[in-house]
């Protein structure tokens, strides 16, 4: 699939998340199937645009369904004039440099202690990067986790530039999906 040179125009509905870390701090909107196939992948991708004019910058997040997900912060909401059930209207275009994820603490203090695995993390693109952080973040036990990070330090000094079998999509491993909203759950 080509990479698109063009905006994508949608609208969309701001749905309030079932869970929110805290009331009102932010909501999220999925793409219309046809806006997201104009993407070069199903998988996690750095936009750039505007939401009912306003300027941003964020990561699109695969719903594990083919498609993607936004989560839009407070902030954005409040600069587009928008609150969960407003429709709001997007133009956005893949991002033009890939952002650089935040490291989490444990995987940073790691990478510190392993010198040949932390020798490559600069050399591996942001996406790359973006993707072990994702294959540790995802384990669903502490155990798990440790196990990943201990496992990443280990393939990164060996030579290894990405996380092997990684469904960036979510579809198959269903590592990935949108929020429920409060609307799901009724």
């Amino acid at each position: 699939m080509a990479k698109t040179s063009s905006r994508i125009r949608f609208r969309a509905k701001l749905f309030s998340p079932a869970a929110p870390a805290k009331v009102g701090s932010w909501t999220f909107l999925t793409l219309p199937k046809s806006a997201s196939a104009k993407f070069p992948s199903r998988g996690m991708t750095s936009v750039e645009g505007t939401v009912n004019g306003s300027p941003f910058r964020a990561t699109l997040e695969p719903d594990g369904q083919g498609s993607h997900w936004l989560k839009v912060s407070q902030k954005m909401r409040e600069a587009a004039g928008a609150d969960a059930g407003d429709i709001v209207t997007l133009e956005i275009e893949p991002a033009r440099e890939e952002p650089e994820p935040r490291v989490p603490p444990d995987l940073r203090k790691a990478l510190e202690a392993a010198p040949k695995a932390r020798a490559l993390w600069p050399e591996i693109t942001p996406i790359a990067r973006r993707d072990w952080i994702h294959w540790i973040t995802s384990a669903k036990s502490p155990e798990t986790r440790t196990r990943r990070i201990k496992n990443t330090c280990a393939m990164l000094a060996a030579g290894k530039r990405r996380v092997c079998c990684f469904d960036r999509s979510g579809i198959y491993s269903k590592s990935f999906s949108s929020p429920r909203s409060k609307l799901q759950i009724k």
